[in-house]
């Protein structure tokens, strides 16, 4: 885990900018927020509002993140006034509670916006639940709402808008299908029952913290799909809360809410989950405690007995959506993870196609965009693997065959990169060799996904690639391509292993 953190690779700075940008944006919400004569906890909200917008906008586009920027509020208002107005309704706030939750997972079928704005809408209900928020309040947290959003859209497309020279590639959507064939129907039910689960049990725990049950649940099913993904985040979530419980009682609890000290922990706090939440869910989570507990300190009810009552409660969330997904419309970790597999090495073919037309001088030609989906697959490839290649799992060979998988498939990209590197060199020709190699990466591809079709599973037996000569050293692209030539080789053997030992049987 600290491996993954402190070693994994950052290109282009681009966790390191998103962090960064997030504490200014978050910082300039809440001074912007006390200028305004906000109180405490308008401050909060505020900061929280700026966060998400930060935080979960994830358009291809400027200008489509801009849009659904703009349409933030225009969600999370009504939701945070029906949050407030039915606080002391509880039958009726816990129904509404859990209607927003269904749709806010529903609306991921609408792509990264639907996503964000499903996330903001869950998160101003809770947030009301965090701060107790009242119907008098009201006027002040849409104010300090709208200010600290628009502060953190003034950095975002103003101060510090990193996208309008490196525009990030499209966030690749889930597996279709229709009516409960389709992932994002099956996850608003499991998602609403678990939460249900986890309200009901949670309230049984605590009568005035019961919301983190249901918010535990609600973060669990976000950037999953499969039963397995669920359950491994769960777990993740689980000691990433622990582990920052530990941190609070050590960092948190003996500042007890001091200005100083809890602003400039807030800070790392805040950038810490930006910068590790591509790479260890495990370590987002921790920051997120932290932040958390500094928030109750400022509050003033922080205590020993607050940090064992949110572990309880996240105990609570995480079986909620454990027992969801096993037993509930579960989809199955194989469809997902061979659906994503089949993405990835598809997108390989595009890659590699791309990169020969620019050698052969066609200007349109992008394989750099190309490249960005396929980094944006890859991490797919990888949380749906997840399961497979978990310290927990005792299934040895699956976990060996899993990690070759990924192992391969990293190499491929690798050389990918490589390629479109020298293909980006206006120096570099183009010769017959190298339209012969194109031709053999694009026949690797079609063998090991079946010709492009969808139909069949990545574990049904198909033709064998041809073996990759040896590279040619002195040629940059050759040498790529052959390297491309034999991972997409050695990955012919545990795509295509008997039905018996697929990379999950279920």
């Amino acid at each position: 885990m600290l491996k993954r953190v402190f070693v994994a690779p950052d290109p282009g700075r681009a966790r390191l900018r998103f962090a960064a940008r997030a504490v200014l944006g978050i910082g300039l919400a809440v001074v912007v927020c006390g200028l305004a004569g906000h109180s405490l906890t308008g401050a909060v909200t505020g900061g929280l509002a700026a966060l998400l917008a930060l935080f979960t906008v994830a358009d291809a586009t400027v200008r489509g993140q801009a849009v659904t920027t703009v349409l933030l509020p225009v969600v999370g208002l009504p939701v945070l006034t029906a949050a407030a107005l039915l606080h002391d309704v509880p039958v009726a706030r816990d129904l509404t509670f859990l209607a927003v939750t269904g749709a806010g997972v529903y609306a991921r079928r609408w792509g990264p916006r639907g996503h964000s704005l499903g996330v903001f809408a869950f998160m101003m209900f809770f947030v009301a639940q965090f701060l107790h928020a009242s119907a008098a309040q009201l006027p002040e947290l849409y104010a300090a709402l709208t200010l600290s959003v628009l502060s953190a859209a003034a950095v975002r497309f103003g101060a510090w808008c990193y996208e309008r020279r490196t525009p990030p590639a499209a966030v690749p959507a889930p597996p279709g299908g229709s009516g409960l064939a389709r992932v994002t129907t099956r996850q608003a039910v499991q998602a609403t029952a678990g939460a249900g689960f986890a309200l009901v049990v949670g309230q049984l725990v605590s009568g005035q913290r019961w919301y983190w049950a249901v918010g535990a649940t609600w973060w669990i099913f976000v950037n999953t799909t499969s039963r397995g993904e669920t359950l491994v985040r769960g777990f993740r979530r689980v000691l990433g809360t622990v582990i920052g419980i530990g941190l609070g009682v050590v960092v948190a609890v003996p500042i007890a809410g001091t200005p100083v000290p809890t602003a400039v922990l807030v800070a790392v706090s805040v950038f810490g989950i930006f910068y590790t939440a591509a790479v260890s869910y495990t370590w987002m989570m921790l920051w997120v405690t932290l932040l958390a507990e500094l928030l109750y300190g400022l509050l003033g009810v922080l205590t020993p007995g607050l940090l064992a009552l949110r572990l309880a409660e996240t105990g609570v969330g995480a079986l909620g959506a454990a027992l969801a997904v096993l037993f509930l419309l579960p989809v199955t970790t194989h469809a997902i993870t061979d659906a994503w597999i089949q993405r990835a090495l598809r997108c390989v073919h595009a890659c590699t196609a791309e990169a020969a037309a620019r050698l052969a001088g066609h200007p349109t030609a992008d394989p750099a965009r190309r490249v960005a989906e396929l980094e944006q697959l890859l991490a797919r490839v990888r949380l749906a693997v997840a399961p497979l290649v978990h310290p927990l799992n005792p299934v040895l060979a699956r976990k060996a065959r899993a990690r070759r998988v990924l192992d391969l498939l990293d190499t491929c990209a690798r050389e990918i990169r490589g390629l479109v590197a020298v293909a980006a060199d206006p120096e570099a020709s183009h010769d017959a060799r190298l339209a012969a190699a194109c031709r053999r990466v694009e026949a690797s591809v079609e063998a090991l996904t079946d010709g492009g079709a969808a139909a069949e599973p990545l574990a049904a037996p198909v033709p064998a690639p041809r073996t990759a000569p040896e590279p040619s050293p002195a040629h940059g692209p050759l040498a790529h391509l052959h390297g491309l030539e034999r991972a997409l080789a050695d990955l012919a053997h545990p795509l295509r292993a008997p039905a018996g030992s697929s990379l999950v049987d279920a």
